[in-house]
């Protein structure tokens, strides 16, 4: 069956494998498929064994939301020109330790 018209979108998380305690983890959020001015982007991550943990979010107007616990840790900014949404985490611990997602909203703006 082929299916015409049919974009793929997808989201690739790039930056260091691991980072040491008190360093700065910095991630990058690469999309394809649509545009950052039209759908919101979130960052998650989920430590091992446990459930996903919302970090915060890019909307389309360039502003951003972080979580209460990590407001004073993180900075979320992007490119809209180059679909890049970034991730900075500060003074990192062995509690930080997690798998770090970028996703998208399924809402459009």
């Amino acid at each position: 069956v082929l299916f015409t018209g049919v974009l793929s979108q997808t989201l690739q998380e790039s930056g260091p494998g691991t980072v040491k305690p008190t360093e700065t983890l910095r991630l990058t959020c690469t999309v394809s498929g649509f545009e950052l001015t039209s759908y919101y982007v979130h960052w998650v991550r989920q430590p091992p064994g446990k459930g996903l943990e919302w970090i915060g979010a890019a909307w389309t107007d360039g502003s951003t939301a972080i979580a209460d616990s990590l407001k004073s840790r993180v900075t979320i900014s992007k490119d809209n020109g180059k679909k890049q949404v970034y991730l900075q985490m500060t003074g990192m611990e062995v509690k930080d330790s997690a798998m770090y997602y970028c996703a998208r909203d399924t809402v459009t703006e």
